[in-house]
């Protein structure tokens, strides 16, 4: 891939990636050419995929039919590059998180770089723990002799962050636990994450919008306009819906599994039904992970007196003080393991 391409690419994946307007007028158009022309595309579709509303395995199977031999063979060593990356990144200890920007640094800017032996080892040793975007670039630039700029690898990254869900921060990815619930309700607040009826916390794309209006036509179809503005393209939930999301959460695969692990879909009033520990918010215990409540309103006690609850439409998820939100009773969630002990 020429320079003058493969800058014209990274401009192009920047734009498309961070421009939501943009991403669906040109998407559309361009993607399937990009990526049978510019092989590194087809990784950065297959990152992205849980946030680009098309049928990707169609499109994948439009651009093998396409392919000469001689594309195939770039395309497979794409594929293996990112495996590579993948297990150097896992090895030296770093996150799932951290995995993808060094992929994402790969496909966007470093990729006439990677014929050589020693790239993987070179680029994987370009990450720290407890590093900023600034030094990271700092240090790509020095091994691989770059000038990528801080603020474009700021742009793509910040996309992919807020959507991401970080499972090595839960305690027990196996079980449904309440430390883990309130770690998830952290997230959702540090990332902003959006409010939207009916929804529980899936990145919001225009066929789930559609549908919402469709099924709500007065909570979510008469806020459609500002929906779209702040919310559409990121994760988003309804009260009840921030917790579902925890419960129908797979770790493994990463995405929110509809009524499963045995959890029904339910409100936030018939969940405090179903409960067999509650009481009002005077007996509340300081146990993380206890929901509190409302009528008509669920949020989640996260600890140090905080509780994080998905507010409406134009606030999305929040974060407020216990005693300062009107919250009535608690309850042990039935599909939550509770424990005491928090540290």
């Amino acid at each position: 891939m020429s320079a003058t391409v493969a800058a014209a690419l990274k401009k192009i994946a920047v734009a498309v990636l961070t421009n939501k307007k943009l991403r669906r007028i040109v998407l559309g158009i361009i993607l399937g050419i990009i990526i049978i022309v510019m092989m590194p595309m087809v990784a950065i579709l297959s990152i992205f995929s849980g946030d680009i509303d098309i049928d990707t395995d169609r499109l994948q199977d439009i651009v093998m039919e396409e392919m000469s031999d001689e594309e195939k063979a770039k395309l497979q060593t794409v594929e293996d590059m990112m495996k590579a990356i993948e297990s150097a990144m896992t090895e030296k200890g770093f996150t799932a998180e951290r995995t993808k920007e060094a992929q994402v640094l790969y496909t966007l800017a470093l990729y006439d770089h990677a014929q050589a032996d020693d790239f993987v080892d070179k680029l994987t040793g370009c990450f720290a723990e407890d590093q900023t975007d600034e030094q990271l670039i700092a240090a790509v630039n020095a091994a691989f002799g770059t000038e990528l700029k801080t603020e474009d690898y700021s742009k793509v990254m910040n996309s992919i962050r807020a959507k991401a869900i970080n499972v090595s921060k839960f305690v027990d990815p196996e079980t449904k636990n309440n430390v883990d619930l309130a770690e998830w309700a952290k997230q959702a607040y540090a990332k902003k994450w959006g409010y939207v009826y009916g929804t529980y916390g899936e990145v919001l794309n225009e066929s789930i919008l559609t549908t919402k209006i469709s099924q709500f036509p007065e909570q979510v179809g008469e806020n459609e306009e500002f929906i779209r503005q702040h919310w559409l393209g990121g994760r988003t939930a309804d009260c009840i819906g921030l917790i579902k999301g925890y419960a129908w959460f797979n770790c493994d695969t990463g995405q929110i599994e509809y009524r499963s692990n045995g959890v029904r879909d339910t409100g936030s009033d018939p969940m405090l039904d179903m409960a067999t520990e509650k009481g009002t918010i005077d007996t509340m215990p300081d146990i993380p992970g206890i929901a509190v409540w409302m009528d008509g309103h669920i949020g989640i006690y996260v600890g140090d007196g905080q509780t994080i609850h998905a507010a409406n439409t134009e606030l999305g998820v929040i974060m407020t003080p216990l005693s300062q939100s009107g919250w009535t009773h608690w309850l042990k969630i039935p599909y939550i393991t509770y424990t005491e002990n928090t540290e």
